[in-house]
């Protein structure tokens, strides 16, 4: 009896335990106001804006406001999260407020900003009554990810402008937040969304790894093709990752820009018409060449995984050599490594004219229930109060509490602060720089799910098939027959990705896709095949 009753008093105990022992809750815990966000962003981010703001609302506001973080995943996810919510949220209003009946049409075209002139007057209606509404889905504010995310959120009507723009017109200026930089859209125009804070991209490595294996410093995208490197590289998966597709844009995107510089130079006289065509060509040619890169940075990697934040830590832990990354997560492991073990093992190189920097942006979203806090967070994310957290020291004034965000601000005055100087983790000027790599939307913007596509299925879908062709390429010493069969890709040039690809990613009918995923998964493992092939026999 006595044993049973001392084992019931553990379990009691083992339960009771951290309930006992869990600190007390702040203040600012026991919240006037809670304040709903749907994030990818990490938890040391999560955690220094939750406090900075929890401080700055209570001295302007004199209320407690607590933040309730959703991490789902990337922004894919949360993409996908967002549109399930808002269908959900429509249909009851639709049919219970409305008394309408549901159907196929009517969740089809709610949240389509491009329906067709044949479109129905029930879909018109339906379209209509979803931008009129105050539908929510639970959430108040949409931070972080990329442009072309809120841009598709803005196009599906999901998200609002939250009218900061109008109450703070000094910040919206060249000289502050422009609009536009190198190529990329730092706001919309109505106001739906904003930029908070630069990203870029680059490549984070493990400098004991590239001693042994006899590898120098990459310090361009080329240098990851280092057959040095097979099965060295860690790549995240461009269909589940906005920032990494993003990331391989930018690869593409420098392979025109390079194919451009090279044939204008050789017809210098060129008219306007004439260089319309050099152009269109620079971009057929710079499309191949850019995939080609990514076939052979594909073909060293040891795998493409779905998080974009486990290449960097994977480099730290010796399990690959490079990664392709977010400037931001290289440099957070780079300190985190710095910090335990001193440096001189992890560097974060930016490749030279390989990237832009694009922003992360913030958006109020339809329907938002604590609208105030969330346009308060808005403010506080792009004053300078906030634009401190991203790139101060822990610990000094103004900055974050435990973690050094390592980003860079979007606000161009930040950096004319000369104050700021000896307070940032980061010297870096992104407004600076002489060899600039200028984003063109109209050269990749309109294909970029036809991109990450294609990247899926000539380096996902047949990974294995790849990297055994691309070891038996290396072990012949690099026959050009065999490199030549390798990248043959005709079937996915810049015509295919804006034709019959893009067709089949945005037809109505699935399968469409599923077909042509088929099709050309078994065209790249024939070509692998006869690469491997040739380089074998060669090698005999």
């Amino acid at each position: 009896m006595f044993k049973r009753i001392l084992i019931v008093v553990c379990l009691i105990s083992v339960v009771a335990l951290p309930f006992a022992l869990r600190p007390e809750k702040d203040s600012a815990e026991r919240a006037d106001e809670t304040l709903v966000i749907i994030t990818p962003h990490n938890e040391a981010l999560r955690h220094e804006f939750g406090v900075g703001f929890r401080r700055w609302y209570r001295e302007r506001m004199g209320k407690n406001v607590v933040i309730d973080w959703r991490v789902i995943g990337g922004t894919s996810e949360i993409a996908r999260f967002l549109e399930g919510e808002y269908t959900a949220a429509f249909e009851l209003y639709w049919t219970k407020t409305l008394g309408r009946q549901w159907s196929a049409e009517v969740q089809e075209a709610f949240q389509n900003p491009r329906l067709p002139a044949e479109a129905s007057e029930e879909a018109r209606m339906a379209r209509a009554m979803f931008l009129q509404s105050e539908i929510s889905c639970g959430i108040d504010l949409f931070f972080g990810g990329g442009p072309y995310d809120f841009i598709r959120q803005a196009q599906a009507g999901r998200i609002v402008d939250s009218g900061v723009m109008k109450k703070h017109p000094e910040w919206f200026r060249a000289d502050v937040i422009p609009e536009e930089f190198a190529g990329e859209q730092y706001w919309d125009a109505q106001g739906r969304w904003m930029g908070t804070v630069l990203s870029s991209y680059g490549i984070v490595v493990n400098l004991d790894a590239l001693k042994r294996l006899g590898v120098e410093l990459p310090t361009r995208w080329d240098d990851l093709k280092n057959p040095r490197l097979f099965g060295e590289v860690a790549l995240a998966d461009p269909t589940k990752s906005g920032s990494i597709a993003k990331a391989f844009e930018n690869v593409i995107q420098q392979q025109m820009q390079r194919r451009l510089t090279e044939l204008m130079a050789q017809q210098p006289d060129a008219t306007p018409e004439q260089l319309k065509q050099i152009e269109q060509r620079a971009v057929e040619e710079g499309w191949t060449e850019g995939l080609r890169l990514m076939q052979l940075i594909g073909a060293n990697s040891r795998y493409f995984t779905d998080s974009s934040q486990k290449p960097p830590i994977d480099v730290a832990q010796g399990n690959a050599a490079a990664g392709m990354c977010i400037d931001f997560y290289g440099r957070q492991q780079q300190e985190a490594i710095e910090r335990r073990d001193g440096p001189g093992r992890i560097a974060y190189v930016s490749p030279v004219g390989g990237s832009v920097n694009s922003v992360d942006p913030i958006a109020l979203l339809r329907g938002a229930k604590n609208r105030a806090a969330a346009v308060a967070f808005i403010e506080y994310v792009l004053s300078m109060d906030g634009q401190k957290l991203w790139n101060f020291e822990p610990g000094t004034p103004g900055g974050p509490e435990r973690f050094a965000l390592r980003r860079l601000p979007v606000r161009r005055d930040f950096y004319e602060k000369t104050e700021f100087a000896a307070l940032r983790s980061d010297p870096d000027l992104p407004y600076e720089g002489s060899e600039q790599l200028i984003y063109r939307p109209a050269w990749t913007g309109s294909l970029f799910r036809e991109m990450s596509f294609v990247i899926r299925v000539m380096c996902l879908d047949t990974h294995h098939e790849l990297r055994d062709a691309w070891r038996a390429i290396i072990d012949a010493g690099m026959p050009e027959e065999a490199l030549t069969a390798l990248q043959d890709l005709s079937a996915v040039d810049y015509a295919a990705a804006s034709g019959r690809i893009r067709a089949a990613l945005t037809s109505r009918n699935k399968a469409d896709e599923l077909r042509l995923t088929t099709e050309l998964g078994n065209v790249f493992r024939e070509r692998y095949a006869r690469a491997k092939a040739i380089a074998r026999a060669t090698e005999r």
